[in-house]
């Protein structure tokens, strides 16, 4: 708690587990995942006064060589990382094991020197140095049982058995927990003709990831469905399900979405890491003066605010900081959503079902009877949702909403096409957020270099010289040159001179450079400010904005 990582309620429950199970508090922690591994690392490493083991510390080779049993360190938790003529050196899982300490010491006649290990990074290493030359999805495959072979997708009981096997059940932990260590946002599996590729997508880009063999496609896609409360005999329609699990110590919820193809299910896992998203405008990529703006249109007693941009592109994660900057007693908010991503504390939230005829307008007319202050839209996809939102902001709500445009501009022009009369949009809408997520340079790597002067006249017409940064890549970064995302902005507020250009039924492009004359800083040249402030690479802005701007 000394740390911060810890509420008090968090604790409680846990001291209460811990005196049902006896197990030690810090291993309770982690289990119930009300901390991470690393956190109770080194919280244990201050508490008894002995250092933290970083991944930089294993070593590249075993050090010990046949003197201690491969299965005595991987059930104990503990590796040699230094050896000397008097000392060895051993990253311990659980610093407080004596036996496991006096029994490495014993067997190599050394006295020894405790570091404590995060755990997920000693198992790491564990895998890397004792799996004698093959992958751990690999060595766990040939475990499987060979009857995998010969099931077939008609016998549906032999495909629920075989699902629930250990191997199977480990694999698909594995490709999980591993995806979440790698920082991934999505899991793709999916099968072809004679191979199963796995790919993972990290900040942004899919990476393809050691896959398990083929012949258990069919297993490993139906244990994944188990986990998600899918009917596995269905293979012919898409399903959409949730996992709920503890990964490393950490509690993530994945949207586990199925299609069929050709040659089987395909399968995609979104990764929703409760701890891991951050929601605040600074830390999402939101300078200061974008950020005053947004804040000032936040603060409207009523309306309509509208976050615009792709699937990907950072949209719910902005509506929920903005959800959390209102959040206060003396307000109600109400959200509909599909799903419902994260669950924000002191606010109420829905979730859609179109199959039991739940839908946004259904659960929106609703929303209006429970007298809100705020309303969130998890996107207006038809007319119906959209005139619902426009009711509600003309009888006093703040209503925040996404919608699929490429520009602040175009969604004026969208909502126009969808049947939403002009003279309500110009009455309703306050203004429109249009975003798109970068990667971030590793500020470990990222090297600079002086912009061409082509380059330079864009970010700064004076002609002044503009240094820039490319990524390079090394082990803080595994070798890509970024870490994390960033999101790049336009806010096209709703002002005079764009509600008469709406009214005449103006085209986007107009509108879009009406409002750059006005003042309005486009996406790109978002981009290329933090670009030029180190924060992401020229490469990665025009990535983004080639389609939303010629």
């Amino acid at each position: 708690m000394a740390r911060g990582k810890l509420e008090p309620a968090a604790l409680a429950r846990a001291e209460r587990a811990q005196a049902e199970t006896g197990e030690r508090l810090d291993k309770v922690l982690t289990r119930l995942g009300l901390v991470g591994e690393r956190d109770v690392a080194a919280a244990l490493g201050e508490q008894l006064d002995l250092p933290l083991a970083s991944r930089e510390d294993y070593p590249v080779l075993p050090l010990t060589a046949e003197a201690l049993p491969t299965k005595f360190l991987k059930d104990s938790r503990v590796l040699p990382i230094a050896l000397d003529e008097t000392q060895v050196t051993l990253a311990m899982a659980d610093p407080l094991d004596d036996f496991a300490a006096e029994a490495v010491g014993l067997r190599l006649g050394l006295t020894v020197a405790r570091r404590v290990a995060v755990a997920a990074e000693l198992e790491d290493a564990l895998e890397r140095l004792f799996s004698a030359g093959q992958g751990s999805l690999e060595q766990i495959a040939e475990a499987a049982e060979t009857a995998a072979e010969e099931s077939t997708e008609a016998d549906v009981a032999r495909l629920r058995d075989q699902a629930s096997e250990a191997p199977v059940i480990r694999i698909v932990n594995l490709l999980i927990s591993k995806a979440v260590e790698a920082r991934a946002s999505d899991i793709h599996i999916e099968p072809f003709e004679a191979s199963l590729r796995v790919r993972t997508r990290i900040d942004g880009v899919l990476r393809p990831v050691e896959a398990p063999p083929s012949r258990l496609s069919a297993a490993v896609i139906s244990r994944i469905k188990i986990m998600a409360n899918l009917n596995i005999a269905e293979r012919r329609l898409p399903q959409d399900g949730r996992i709920k699990m503890v990964v490393r110590g950490k509690e993530v919820d994945l949207r586990v979405s199925t299609l069929p193809t050709l040659h089987g299910e395909g399968v995609v896992l979104r990764i929703l890491d409760r701890e891991g998203v951050v929601l605040d405008f600074d830390a999402l990529g939101f300078d200061a003066g974008t950020k005053d703006q947004l804040l000032g249109l936040l603060e409207r007693p009523n309306g309509i605010l509208l976050v615009t941009g792709p699937t990907g592109s950072g949209k719910t994660t902005t509506l929920y900081t903005a959800l959390k900057h209102l959040n206060a007693p003396e307000k109600k908010i109400l959200t509909v959503e599909d799903p419902v991503e994260y669950q924000l504390d002191g606010v109420k939230q829905v979730q859609v079902r179109p199959k039991i005829g739940l839908t946004f307008a259904h659960v929106l007319r609703a929303i209006l009877r429970q007298d809100p202050d705020i309303i969130m839209i998890g996107e207006i996809r038809d007319l119906e949702t959209a005139q619902i939102a426009v009711q509600a902001a003309l009888t006093g709500h703040l209503v925040l909403a996404t919608v699929h445009t490429n520009t602040a501009a175009a969604t004026i022009t969208r909502l126009l096409d969808m049947g939403v009369e002009d003279y309500l949009l110009t009455s309703t809408v306050v203004g429109i957020l249009a975003q798109r997520l970068v990667r971030r340079l590793c500020p470990d790597c990222r090297e600079s270099y002086e912009a061409l002067p082509e380059l330079a006249e864009q970010i700064d017409p004076k002609g002044t010289k503009i240094t820039l940064y490319r990524p390079h890549g090394c082990k803080a970064c595994n070798g890509t040159g970024y870490h994390g995302r960033a999101s790049i902005l336009e806010i096209l507020p709703m002002t005079d001179d764009i509600r008469r250009l709406v009214l005449r039924r103006a085209e986007a492009q107009e509108l879009h450079r009406t409002a750059l004359d006005l003042g309005m800083r486009s996406m790109r040249r978002d981009g290329l400010l933090k670009a030029q402030a180190g924060l992401t690479s020229f490469e990665e802005v025009a990535r983004v904005t080639s389609a939303a701007e010629g």
